[in-house]
């Protein structure tokens, strides 16, 4: 006997419907401080899943909460032909950052952020509220440089990007 359910072979899923259905059963998986960032889900049934972590997500952990995964879907007869591939990941750190989780983690970190009107900003991640978060950064060079902060509204953000500094 395989699981404690499986779908109907008549059963075809839609694709809101297989990612709802993935997201039931990756739920109990996520321990400690990791979190569901995003899910896509291809016509070819190829489902990548972005996780991430407060403390930092390593490969470990994705390898883990993959192969779990892989099996519940296996054993629930998901895909009866077996016809799925499963990818569990972090999101890269090209990746914008889509969750207030994210940000908050993020808090002290360079970023670029693209507003609605498609205007740049790069700053210090300093706060971030419910409804905006707040950037550092400095104009002018030398003895003219000030140091300014900037509030920016979650609302009038396109997307956000860690940048890397060496």
């Amino acid at each position: 006997m395989k699981g404690t359910g499986s779908f109907p072979s008549s059963f075809t899923m839609t694709q809101d419907t297989q990612i709802q259905a993935v997201e039931k059963l990756i739920g109990p998986l996520l321990t400690d401080d990791i979190f569901l960032v995003s899910m896509k889900v291809k016509p070819t049934n190829n489902i990548k899943i972005y996780l991430d972590a407060d403390g930092g997500l390593g490969i470990e952990k994705c390898i883990k909460i993959n192969r779990a995964l892989y099996k519940i879907m296996e054993e629930m007869g998901m895909y009866p032909d077996g016809d799925f591939s499963l990818e569990v990941s972090s999101p890269g750190l090209d990746e914008p950052l889509k969750l207030h989780r994210q940000y908050l983690k993020n808090i002290g970190r360079p970023v670029e952020i693209l507003l609605n009107d498609d205007t740049k900003m790069e700053g210090k991640l300093m706060e971030v509220g419910e409804l905006e978060i707040i950037i550092e950064f400095t104009e002018g060079k030398g003895k003219k440089a000030i140091v300014k902060r900037e509030t920016i509204a979650f609302a009038d953000i396109k997307q956000t990007k860690i940048q890397i500094k060496f």
